[in-house]
């Protein structure tokens, strides 16, 4: 069994934004993948379905993005899940806009949410890294990634949460490379090959 984490805050006054891309991504898989419909448990909400053969439990934290890790730490206990079994899909403000990252554990590079998570059940689970991009100054960032995604963002987004959603499996199968390869392989194909607006920081 794995648990895939979408990270955001809850509430129709930030579902469009930056920092909500991480639920954008698993309502895409629920809806790509037939899973079942979402229901309010583990301070969250959660919908269950299979990718290529896996059972799989999708989360979306109704916390607020700082206390991320108490929905992501009862999810996890209750169903036994390890560390390795987790994934996390976060907004990275340190890739450029449409840009993919996986890593397994590593630094937070200030994300209140994967600090949360880290604090409750250890730091070596998975992050997919969805750029979002710089906004180029320092004083800049919190509005930016509190902002909505501009009109002119929001069909790279979609693009973005799709080809994710499309290609979940192989993060499955631990083909983190692969995944990362047909995701921008997808959005190239569509004429969304990310932008070099933001440093891609490894830490």
């Amino acid at each position: 069994m794995r648990l895939f984490v979408g990270l955001g805050n809850p509430g129709s006054k930030y579902e469009g934004n930056r920092h909500n891309i991480g639920f954008m991504v698993v309502d895409d898989i629920a809806r790509r993948h037939g899973f079942s419909p979402w229901r309010r448990r583990f301070q969250g909400e959660t919908s269950e379905g299979s990718l290529d053969g896996e059972r799989v439990i999708l989360l979306k934290p109704a916390t607020f993005m700082n206390e991320s890790g108490r929905a992501v730490g009862e999810a996890a206990q209750f169903f036994k899940i390890v560390l390795d079994d987790i994934t996390v899909f976060h907004d990275e403000i340190e890739l450029p806009s449409a840009k993919v990252r996986v890593k397994v554990g590593g630094g937070i590079a200030g994300h209140n949410g994967l600090r949360s998570i880290s604090a409750h059940i250890g730091n070596d689970y998975r992050r997919v890294r969805l750029g979002i991009g710089h906004p180029g100054v320092k004083d800049l960032v919190h509005a930016h990634v509190l902002g909505d995604f501009a009109k002119a963002e929001r069909s790279w987004v979609e693009a973005l949460c799709g080809a994710v959603a499309d290609n979940s499996g192989l993060l499955i199968a631990g083909k983190d490379s692969t995944f990362q390869n047909k995701v921008h392989l997808a959005m190239d194909a569509k004429g969304f090959a990310p932008k070099e607006d933001g440093g891609d920081k490894q830490d």
